[in-house]
């Protein structure tokens, strides 16, 4: 897997902290509070979900045999219309899981609407800030591999989600003043046989072996928690989440 997020087991120990005790914003609930609504604050939370997961659509897109140039345009269309008038007011109540969702809407769309945008504009406005030199970047890296459009779509977004979850952990590290603990420690986020050992670190951070051990054991136990609570703002329900993990595991192994 070529990418520089860390992947820790994700088993649940007695000792770990429980979700979140409801899903009080979860990415339906943006989307449907935007089917219902059409003010400002609810467009601008659905763009902002578009925003973090344009990578695996744009990779789904790019295998599909669309060039750089045609994808980045089509991804803007397909969030163009994303965002327009009505076009989540059909969302089903049942909901299921948000990458479903998302992928089966940009078939849709594929479908049809961008075949009829096209023919009007070429280079539309744009709706979303899109790093294509990254995207591009990472699909020349994985092109040995041959994804199908949906194992591209897969891959890419099991990496963006463990991005947010990796970014989320190091923001509250900086938030509590302790840049130097988590950039001496994150490595081990991917497995003891990972980063610098445990004696070399903690003559690092000035702590004791036992120290370091009990100061991974919390690191890994809210990546963890951060992990879950990522994946049950993108589920219908908290009982999906456990599937939702093992299948991002799935995913990850099978690279």
């Amino acid at each position: 897997m070529s990418t520089s997020t860390p992947v820790d087991s994700p088993e649940t120990t007695a000792t770990e902290p429980p979700l979140r005790p409801a899903f009080v914003t979860t990415h339906w609930s943006v989307v449907l509070t935007a089917a219902r609504s059409d003010t400002t604050s609810a467009h601008d939370a659905l763009a902002k979900l578009c925003e973090a997961y344009w990578p695996p659509l744009y990779a789904f897109v790019r295998r599909r045999g669309y060039s750089p140039e045609d994808a980045q345009d089509l991804t803007q269309g397909f969030f163009e219309h994303l965002l327009g008038k009505n076009a989540v007011a059909t969302v089903s109540p049942a909901k299921g899981r948000f990458r479903s969702f998302l992928l089966a809407s940009l078939n849709n769309f594929l479908a049809g609407e961008w075949t009829k945008a096209r023919a009007q504009k070429r280079g539309g406005g744009k709706v979303v800030s899109l790093d294509t030199q990254s995207a591009e970047a990472w699909l020349n890296h994985e092109a040995s591999h041959n994804f199908t459009p949906e194992k591209a779509f897969e891959l890419r977004w099991a990496i963006t989600l463990l991005e947010q979850v990796y970014r989320q952990l190091e923001e509250e590290h900086h938030a509590r003043g302790k840049v130097e603990l988590f950039a001496a420690l994150r490595t081990t986020l991917a497995g003891s046989s990972s980063g610098a050992p445990y004696a070399a670190l903690a003559q690092q951070l000035g702590l004791s072996d036992a120290g370091v051990r009990v100061a991974v054991h919390r690191l890994r136990r809210r990546y963890r928690e951060l992990l879950r609570e990522t994946i049950a703002e993108t589920v219908g329900s908290r009982a999906e989440v456990e599937e939702e993990l093992r299948d991002l595991m799935r995913i990850l192994a099978d690279v």
